[in-house]
């Protein structure tokens, strides 16, 4: 694997010899370079007789180009690969003095040193020498610090430093690719980078396991310790081999990691230039007190705050639900985070079990809705503070997204209200390392019952938790040495982590700027956050090339702005979204494929998702009907929000009857009812979607009624509605419910003719000679303000007198805009609804955006259009427009059947089978 080394790489290295100082760097080039005598089992034979640095930093390396010196490569191109001076075989057995050690051990031992060949099976990071070592600890009790760092044979003159996970125990081995990193990329060993990580000092076979926290120095090395430890040893193996310092020093990790990463550069800030924190577990303490307050309020009293996981996933849909649509897209990701939260009190008040008892999944007690707060609040410490003088701790986003429970993670809240002592796997995910922390952490009792700790009043433990905090946490927000010298910082977090609360990562944030200043910030920080991304689960996992990025801004100045991330879940493989910079989040922007990061933008607003733009200014009346053909009027009050709905004519008996309530706002101009469960909803123009009960069957009927509507008083006054168009809706007859289709024709003298396919009984291009065929007339009603429908014989020609009533038309006008509405009322036993829209082509994008939808099976559901896109209710299909016939969109198997739109207005039906024959709703 070795090869000559050039010229110019010798003349590098002992240029390096004759520049660095009586630092550790100087005595180990001296053994590259040959100097300093020979034998012995160390890096080199004779210690210089410097003492490790007293304050936070080790003498500093050499500079990779003194000044004066110009840079061997400009910015943005990669140096040339540096060659070993030294065999992999010739690390094996060697030592570094506990003096070369910046902070205090009894020195550290490279245990192997094994050659990896780019052939060897199973390989894919090309040729490299692989050390193993160990630091030991001062304190005989102690573990050792296991090590590991990877040596390629073409360096790429730049390192990584991988942060740990959990409660770390098991070696971060440095052979790992860029966590969240694009797909098929290499891992950095095999870009060339030397790498290292460490086990903390402490080895265990979980990482939820706390036990070595009992001991000072293993828990000094977990608070960070280790990291400057193995950091000093790395790089000094990187000095023996090569015999130059690297370009550049970078630092990654994840959770614990990310952590670990923003601890180190507020501990030591000169020895990375760029830092990669992704969900950093940084306000560590206040993370294992949150998590002891909801295992308190999950287990304490008998366990009835306790929640199964089907009520888990009962809030955990009612959330998605109230709060998906507010980014315009209806895709399982609650992105507008913040307008979401103003709808708690909405959400949880509709979970609520009458009388607050707990009386089944299909409900919450009040004290599982206490759980849910406790889950979902920050928790705020006004008895004592945490390290650098943080005072809360934030909550979860269990209310805007977070999933704690089901398919999209692997963690839940137990599968009892009765936990075990100490908690194990069986028990609320949360409360399992809260429990270790308490027992090992703070205590150091092992059987201590950690539900009798009070995270908010510990006692006579505070001064234990601050001292702790003070050990652990990365919450130091003067990062002003780290950016002094050029030192960048990428941080990420999901919105939706179960794990490590994203508001403590931006309470964070906040602080930063508080402390250095805006100007700093941008300067040094990208801090991004993503919707739908849980811990390293979610609705949505990005996957972008954060090293790339980074190397960019520190090696050539390229400053990372608003990415572009690609979903890894499995489902949803390849979608995209932008990663937007805090505090924006992604908006659709109401037009094509919600899959397609263009199609959305960074946006800083936070809405009021209670406040509805389409709200009638004063009390209104909408008119219009409902799918068993009754005419109606809907009374809306928008100060109060009370609603009546009259009936005015009805083929079931129920005219004049009167049906009140009072709606609810559920965000996006919806709101639930009393009336047997329909929402309503209000679209721009003066549009009105909701439901009513219904005459038969139970549940509700959709209806659809327009703030104002077209009236005639004369034959000529047809004119203006006259055209062709297509219908779709639903007849209820004596042989059940089924979906309507047809083309029409509404003449100017107020006739019309509808046409249906022989053989599909559904769309037709209209021909006035068509056999499947009705015809009529209409006759405005001023008394009803709606037209009558007479029906004539099919065999007659157009006519507009006798015939036979047979129900009415309402004619919405929505921004200007005809929405016939068609009631049919022939008998009892064969009623129906028919929504109009001109049969003029239909374009994709032109129905784009999301609606709130009403069954003939009395449901709600969210529906989605985004071009070639449809989801209706969370099944998904692609759309053919025009199809069957011009002003039709065809849905494919995903969800078979057509709807016409029609200024706002959706009507949907289904093709035979178990769905619901006809949907209809309003575009929010």
């Amino acid at each position: 694997m070795r090869s000559p080394r050039p010229a110019s790489m010798i003349h590098r290295a002992l240029r390096a010899c004759r520049s660095f100082g009586p630092a550790i760097g100087m005595s180990l080039v001296l053994a590259a370079c040959g100097g300093g005598g020979g034998g012995g089992s160390g890096f080199f034979p004779s210690l210089p007789a410097n003492p490790p640095a007293s304050g936070n930093n080790p003498p500093a390396d050499p500079p990779a180009n003194p000044p004066g010196n110009p840079p061997d490569n400009p910015p943005g191109n990669p140096p040339p690969p540096v060659q070993p001076l030294l065999s992999c075989a010739d690390l094996a057995g060697k030592s570094l003095p506990a003096a070369l050690i910046s902070l205090p051990t009894q020195g550290a031992t490279v245990t192997s040193a094994t050659p990896v060949a780019a052939g060897d099976a199973g390989n894919v990071l090309g040729d490299y020498c692989r050390v193993r070592g160990t630091i030991q600890p001062i304190d005989a009790s102690a573990g050792a610090i296991n090590f590991a760092v990877n040596l390629p044979e073409k360096w790429n003159q730049k390192t990584i430093h991988f942060g740990g996970g959990g409660f770390d125990g098991v070696l971060i081995d440095g052979t790992e690719v860029i966590r969240f990193g694009p797909a098929g990329k290499p891992a950095p060993l095999a870009l060339g980078y030397a790498t290292y990580g460490d086990d903390s000092g402490h080895q265990s076979s979980s990482i939820t396991d706390g036990r070595f926290a009992a001991n000072d120095e293993q828990l000094a090395n977990y608070g960070g310790q280790s990291l400057k430890k193995t950091r000093d040893v790395a790089q000094a193996l990187v000095l023996a081999r090569y015999g130059v310092a690297p370009k550049h020093a970078y630092f990654l990790g994840t959770s614990t990691g990310g952590r670990d990463a923003l601890s180190y550069i507020q501990r030591w800030p000169l020895d990375y230039d760029g830092v990669i924190a992704n969900e950093p577990a940084l306000n560590y303490t206040g993370t294992r007190l949150s998590n002891v307050a909801v295992g308190r309020a999950l287990y304490n009293n008998g366990g009835a705050g306790w929640m199964s996981v089907a009520k888990t996933l009962m809030v955990q849909k009612a959330a998605m639900q109230a709060c998906d649509k507010l980014d315009g897209a209806v895709d399982n990701i609650v992105s507008n985070v913040e307008s979401c939260r103003q709808l708690n009190t909405q959400i949880l008040a509709s979970l609520r079990c009458p009388g607050g008892a707990d009386t089944g999944n299909t409900c919450l007690s009040d004290a599982q809705i206490a759980t849910v707060q406790a889950i979902e609040s920050p928790l705020d410490f006004t008895t004592y503070s945490l390290a650098n003088g943080v005072k809360r701790a934030g909550g979860y986003n269990l209310l805007e997204g977070a999933l704690v429970a089901g398919p999209f993670t692997t963690r839940n809240l137990g599968s009892s209200k009765v936990p075990n002592n100490p908690a194990t796997s069986t028990d609320a995910n949360m409360y399992v390392t809260g429990d270790q922390w308490v027992k090992y952490f703070v205590t150091r009792i092992a059987t201590f019952d950690t539900l009798t700790f009070d995270p908010q009043n510990p006692g006579s433990y505070a001064a234990r938790v601050t001292e702790v905090s003070n050990l652990t946490d990365a919450t130091n927000p003067n990062l002003a040495p780290f950016f002094a010298h050029g030192g960048r910082l990428i941080m990420l977090h999901g919105l939706a982590d179960e794990v490590i609360s994203p508001n403590s990562t931006i309470d964070y944030y906040k602080q930063l700027i508080a402390t250095v200043g805006q100007a700093a910030v941008d300067q040094s920080v990208r801090f991004y956050t993503v919707p739908g991304m849980g811990h390293g689960t979610g609705s949505f996992i990005p996957n972008w090339d954060s090293l790339a990025a980074l190397e960019g801004w520190v090696e050539a100045g390229l400053a990372p702005a608003t990415g572009v991330a690609v979903d890894a879940v499995a489902g949803t493989y390849g979608r995209t979204r932008p990663l937007c910079l805090f505090p924006s989040w992604p908006k659709y922007r109401g037009s094509g494929s919600l899959d397609a990061a263009v199609n959305y933008s960074c946006v800083t607003e936070v809405g009021n998702p209670l406040a509805c733009p389409n709200l009638p200014a004063s009390v209104a009346t909408y008119k219009g009907g409902n799918s068993f053909g009754e005419e109606l009027r809907v009374q809306v009050n928008p100060a109060t929000m009370a609603y009546t709905v009259t009936i005015d004519a009805s083929a079931q008996g129920r005219t004049g009857i009167q049906r009140n309530g009072t709606l609810v706002s559920q965000g996006s101009c919806s709101y639930s009812s009393g009336t047997n469960g329909p929402v309503f909803s209000f679209g721009a123009g003066g549009v009105l979607s909701g439901g009513v009960d219904a005459p038969a069957g139970g549940g509700f009927a959709p209806l659809l009624a327009f703030q104002n509507t077209y009236d005639s008083t004369g034959a000529s006054d047809f004119k203006a509605i006259a055209a062709t168009f297509n219908a779709a809706g639903v007849v209820q007859d004596k042989d059940g419910v089924s979906a309507y289709g047809a083309a029409m024709k509404l003449r100017a003298e107020g006739s019309f003719q509808y046409c249906r396919d022989t053989t599909s009984k559904s769309f037709m291009l209209y021909v006035a000679n068509c056999t499947g065929t009705e015809k009529g007339y209409i006759a405005y009603n001023a008394s009803h303000g709606a037209f009558d429908v007479f029906t004539t014989p099919p065999g007659d020609p157009a006519a507009t007198s006798g015939g036979a009533l047979s129900g009415s038309m309402v004619v919405g006008l929505v921004n200007g805009a005809t929405v016939p509405l068609h009631l049919v009322r022939e008998s009892a036993t064969s009623v129906g609804l028919r929504v109009l829209a001109r049969a003029q082509s239909l374009a994709s994008g032109a129905a784009d955006g999301s609606y709130a939808m009403l069954s003939v099976k009395g449901e709600n559901h969210d529906a989605t259009v985004t071009g070639s896109g449809f989801n209706l209710g969370g099944a998904a299909a692609a759309l053919s427009y025009d199809a069957p016939v011009p002003g039709v969109a065809q849905a494919d198997a995903g969800r078979p059947g057509n709807f016409i739109f029609n200024s706002g207005v959706l009507a949907f039906v289904s093709a035979p089978g178990s769905n619901a024959a006809l949907e209809l709703g309003v575009r929010h």
